[in-house]
């Protein structure tokens, strides 16, 4: 159960405080009967909270740790339905996504960096305009054009980069993003190899005969 974790910290905290009330108004009732002495009845309470305040502290741990675990589910919970609307959609605007939600535009926009950070889906967002696109890394890859302006892009290895024609930023997955470096490092020799050799010229500018030439 997510967030459990809280009400086993809620019980332990006040079954510990409820056992050392107890026990205070036991020592006070012995004291007034004069069953022990002020000094056996400070004692006692101080043995009391020997044993009590740990369990108080764990409960507390506990209570915290569950909150955390709460909030965090909550949060993974909107992000799952920022990505079945982008998904679903193939493109949904920032207001969308705001009314989907009911959480603040500031919120959701953290959340899509979030979602962009863990790398679960590939595409592009223009924050100017609000739009965020759903487009699959193979498509991307393969026309290396933003979904927004159509623009040419230059992914290099690079998993998230900005379009220089319109700013939106496209992002890959890793594995999309490292097929990329790939690509570019195999390109790099094939380009060089291909490249014409030069003839050295000589002092004069001309070309340099042959040595078959000159005997000739």
């Amino acid at each position: 159960m997510i967030g459990g974790g809280r009400i086993v910290g809620l019980v332990l905290m006040i079954g510990s405080a409820l056992l050392l009330a107890a026990f205070a108004a036991w020592a006070l009732t012995a004291m007034s009967a004069e069953e022990t002495t002020s000094a056996g009845m400070v004692l006692g309470m101080f043995l009391a909270l020997i044993v009590l305040a740990p369990i108080f502290g764990v409960g507390a741990y506990v209570f915290r740790k569950g909150t955390v675990e709460k909030v965090q589910y909550a949060q993974v919970a909107q992000e799952k339905k920022i990505l079945n609307m982008v998904l679903t959609q193939g493109q949904v605007t920032m207001g969308e996504l705001v009314a989907g939600l009911g959480a603040p535009r500031e919120d959701v926009e953290g959340m899509i960096r979030n979602l962009v950070g863990k790398q679960l889906f590939s595409g592009a967002i223009n924050w100017d305009k609000g739009v965020l696109y759903s487009v699959e890394s193979q498509q991307l890859t393969e026309g290396r054009k933003c979904p927004n302006c159509g623009g040419d892009l230059q992914f290099a290895g690079k998993g998230l980069i900005v379009c220089p024609y319109c700013g939106s930023e496209v992002f890959l997955t890793k594995r999309a993003a490292a097929a990329t470096s790939t690509e570019t490092s195999t390109e790099t020799p094939a380009a060089s190899a291909a490249t014409p050799a030069v003839t050295p010229a000589s002092p004069e500018g001309r070309p340099q005969e042959s040595q078959t030439g000159e005997n000739a």
